[in-house]
């Protein structure tokens, strides 16, 4: 068994799939959007098969993301060595996006930082 894709609401579609098309790869889809019921979406497919959903509707429910909130809290990806996590975090920082941990070694041995990004969410970056 393997998760198919992972999806996500955005209040700015455009924007949320430039930032996984520019930082992390993606190769989107054309936009699907059901005229009837407003609803738009993308999906981004990355090098090693895996699927991300950007969705939007009208009328979404928009609130505070608490970095300790329950329920799904980030998504990771792989950019292959420590030396692509420091170029691609530092990257993130100069274009204005937070660094709220990292790079480092974690206590369970992953060589991570982790970055506030689209809409309050944690992207995080790991070898």
């Amino acid at each position: 068994m393997k998760i198919e894709h992972i999806a996500m609401y955005v209040n700015d579609l455009e924007l949320a799939k430039q930032f996984f098309e520019k930082y992390m790869g993606g190769k989107s889809n054309d936009m699907y959007h059901n005229e009837k019921t407003g609803f738009k979406s993308y999906f981004l497919t990355f090098d090693d098969g895996a699927r991300l959903e950007l969705m939007n509707k009208p009328d979404m429910e928009d609130t505070y993301k608490s970095l300790k909130r329950t329920g799904f809290i980030h998504i990771a990806f792989s950019v292959g060595s420590k030396e692509k996590v420091d170029l691609l975090t530092e990257e993130m920082k100069k274009d204005g996006y937070e660094v709220i941990s990292g790079p480092r070694t974690t206590g369970d041995g992953y060589y991570e930082s982790c970055i506030v990004a689209i809409e309050g969410n944690q992207i995080e970056i790991t070898i």
